[in-house]
């Protein structure tokens, strides 16, 4: 069940303001375990991949444990060469000299603009202000262009013993996930193995951030991370476990609700769109054509414009490479049957506009092509996206 926002027992966390952003805006924090952590992660195939992403993923995969993760917001420390590498290592070493632990167990992640080196100086006075506290806005810290925080929190009982997952993420703009997207950062009590972690993981990513796109572009920062310390006490979590399955589904229910958050907060965006695929010949299909919805410029636009032009809708379906018959697709927006049997039929004009008038659309297909169900979230396409953009560096 989801519950208020609290870290999971043995975490804390901090933030404050380094002097990253120009503002007294928080910009720097960290989550620090009591132990170490089984560590998952899914990151950016950008080929262009930032310094942080690359040292957390060769940590992670080094180890599959971590103890802490700093991470900061005004310079993403991306396409910085070498130089960029060495700061990277040097902010991990940095943290774990702080906290006395090992530097193979901190994960470094950033985000901001791209092409500046890593102001260290400012990185070391940040540190130096940080403490850990069991409430902090660490969520805010890692903010650029978002208009808010994004974080959520899961209970269940495993065992006998009561188990927290807790997510937060940050994304906006520069949002189309391909294996991670955005920063994303899941904390658990739970004592799970690393390899099933990391599989899952690997497997849940792609139902719920892989599933979201806002402007089409892929990030060279993105990282979803997961760590599970443990400290809850249950039994090992293994895939033989009785209560294995209802772990997965609170994780699943985490991962979806930080990606619809990210989504809805799209730079500039009004609405939320959420394309809902039935029937397909396969998962991967019915994923590829929501996501196709979603991502469709021409969709984005027409939904900014209130507009209920369908046409654009088979557009994007058709451009994918999905078995589709075309003698058999049905098309709803908000629940308004608008196609059936590939023929357009009458709609109430009111009703659709009232629908389309509010800040959730949710568009219906029906492929007739099978049994499997496919889900993605985007948002509109407004003006504002357009003017973030074209000042990004003020």
């Amino acid at each position: 069940m989801e519950i208020k926002f609290t870290w999971p027992q043995g975490f804390q966390s901090g933030a404050t303001h380094a002097g990253f952003k120009a503002d007294q805006q928080l910009d720097f924090g960290w989550l620090v375990s009591d132990v170490p952590a089984v560590a998952a992660g899914v990151y950016t195939k950008n080929q262009f991949q930032a310094a942080p992403t690359q040292y957390t993923r060769s940590l992670i995969q080094k180890g599959q444990t971590l103890q802490a993760l700093v991470i900061n917001s005004g310079n993403a420390n991306s396409f910085t060469g070498q130089p960029g590498l060495d700061n990277a290592a040097q902010s991990g070493h940095l943290v774990a000299e702080k906290l006395n632990i090992s530097s193979d167990l901190v994960g470094v992640a950033s985000t901001g603009v791209i092409g500046k080196q890593m102001p260290m100086d400012k990185f070391k006075d940040g540190l130096a202000k940080l403490t850990l506290t069991s409430q902090s806005q660490l969520p805010e810290a890692i903010l650029t262009t978002d208009t808010h925080s994004k974080k959520t929190c899961h209970a269940l009982t495993i065992d006998g013993k009561t188990v927290t997952i807790t997510g937060f993420a940050k994304g906006s703009g520069m949002i189309h996930p391909n294996m991670g997207t955005t920063l994303g950062f899941i904390a658990t009590d739970a004592k799970i193995e690393g390899s099933l972690l990391q599989d899952l993981l690997r497997e849940l990513i792609q139902s719920s951030f892989n599933q979201i796109t806002v402007d089409g572009c892929m990030s060279t920062n993105d990282m979803v991370v997961v760590l599970a310390n443990g400290q809850a006490q249950n039994q090992t979590l293994t895939a033989k476990h009785p209560e294995f399955v209802s772990f997965k589904k609170a994780l699943q229910t985490v991962l979806i609700n930080l990606a619809k958050m990210v989504a809805a907060d799209g730079e500039g965006a009004n609405k939320l769109i959420e394309a809902q695929v039935q029937n397909a010949a396969n998962p991967v299909e019915a994923n590829q054509v929501a996501k196709a919805i979603v991502g469709s410029n021409l969709i984005k636009a027409m939904l900014f414009g209130e507009d209920g032009n369908w046409g654009r809708i088979v557009q994007a379906i058709g451009q994918t490479q999905a078995q589709l018959n075309p003698n058999q697709l049905d098309i709803q927006i908000g629940g308004i049957p608008l196609v059936k049997n590939s023929l357009t039929v009458p709609v109430d004009q009111a009703a659709l506009h009232q629908i389309l008038a509010t800040d959730k659309i949710i568009i219906t297909v029906n492929l007739h092509c099978g049994e499997a169900q496919g889900m993605a979230w985007g948002c509109d396409l407004t003006y504002q996206y357009v003017e973030i953009n074209a000042a990004y560096e003020g």
